[in-house]
C-alpha cells in the first residue's frame, strides 16, 4: 500500500489526479505549495495500515490539470477539497493538512461546511501575512519568469524547494518534488501560483478559527525557515482548544524530513474509530 495516482476525478477546476489505499476510518491528506501529494508518500503506507487514506494533487499541481486559463487560488482549492470529499462519499473524515493545505481545508470546513472527525494542521499557511519578498517579486513579474530557459527554471525551482528544508530529505524525494514543475505546462503553472496568491482568502476565515468543530492538533517543525514557529504559536492562540506541539530541528516539510517521527505522532494522536 503505497503512494500512487490511479484515479482521475473531474472537478470544477479541471481533472484531478488522486489515489487511495488501506482500510479503516477515512483519512484525507491535503498538500500545499509548491508540493504535491507525493510529499506524503513516506507516511502513507503506515497510515494505510489503520485507515482508508485518500490523497490528490490539487488543480495546477503534480499530475493534475495545469491549464493556462485555470484558476487555482485558495478559494478554488477550498471548493475542490469539498468536491473531493463528496466524490469519495466520505462522512466526517480525519483530515491532515500541510502548508497551503491548511488554508484550503480550513475554507472547506468553515465556509463549505465540510465536517471532519479529527484535524491535524502541520506547518500550515493559515494567517496573514504570508509569502516572502521573493514570493511577492515573482507574483509581480510573472511574464518575465515564464520566459526563463529550462535549465535556469530548474535551478530556481530546486533552490526554492531546498529553501524549505532544514533536516535534509532523500535526493530522489527532492527530484520528485521538483519534476512536476519542469514541463512546459508545469513551468507556467509554477509561476501562476505566485500571481494568484491573495491574502484575502485567509482573511475570510481567520475570524472563524475558534469555531472549528472537531478535535484539532497543530504540529510545527520548529526550525521552519518559511513559516516561523511564532506563526504556529499565533495560530494556536486563535485555536485555543487545539493541542499544539513542536518538532525540534525540523523545517517546513516534517513528513519528509522526519517521516518516522511524524508517522509515530500521527498514529498516537488519531482516533482508530470515527
Amino acid at each position: 500500500m503505497s503512494w500512487i495516482l490511479n484515479e482521475t476525478v473531474y472537478t470544477s477546476a479541471g481533472n484531478v489526479a488522486a489515489g487511495s489505499a488501506g482500510n479503516g476510518p477515512p483519512l484525507v491528506l491535503a498538500h500545499g505549495w509548491p508540493w504535491s501529494s507525493y510529499s506524503w508518500h513516506r507516511v502513507i503506507p503506515g497510515l494505510a495500515n489503520n485507515y482508508r487514506v485518500h490523497w490528490y494533487d490539487m488543480p495546477g499541481y503534480g499530475q493534475s490539470d495545469k491549464r493556462a486559463e485555470q484558476r487555482t487560488s485558495l478559494d478554488i482549492q477550498g471548493q475542490v477539497f469539498s468536491e473531493m470529499i463528496e466524490h469519495w462519499k466520505l462522512d466526517h473524515p480525519i483530515v491532515i493538512a500541510h502548508d497551503f493545505g491548511g488554508a484550503t481545508t480550513l475554507r472547506a470546513h468553515l465556509l463549505h461546511n465540510c465536517e471532519f472527525s479529527h484535524y491535524v494542521l502541520m506547518n500550515v499557511v493559515a494567517m496573514r501575512p504570508w509569502g516572502s519578498t521573493f514570493f511577492d517579486h515573482v507574483g509581480s513579474h510573472v511574464e518575465a519568469f515564464l520566459g526563463l530557459p529550462p535549465h535556469i527554471h530548474r535551478a530556481v525551482v530546486t533552490s526554492y524547494v531546498e529553501g524549505a528544508i532544514v533536516a535534509g530529505i532523500d535526493a530522489l524525494d527532492l527530484q520528485r518534488l521538483v519534476e512536476p514543475w519542469l514541463s512546459e505546462d508545469g513551468q507556467a503553472s509554477f509561476y501562476r501560483q505566485f500571481a494568484q496568491a491573495d491574502e484575502r482568502f485567509t482573511a475570510e476565515v481567520e475570524p472563524q478559527f475558534g469555531c472549528i468543530r472537531c478535535p484539532t492538533n497543530i504540529i510545527w517543525g520548529a526550525a521552519d525557515p518559511w513559516i516561523p514557529l511564532e506563526r504556529g504559536c499565533e495560530l494556536h492562540d486563535l485555536m485555543p482548544k487545539a493541542v499544539f506541539e513542536t518538532l525540534e530541528g525540523i523545517g517546513h516539510l516534517p513528513q519528509l524530513e522526519a517521516s518516522d517521527l511524524v508517522l509515530d505522532r500521527l498514529l498516537e494522536i488519531l482516533p482508530t474509530r470515527c
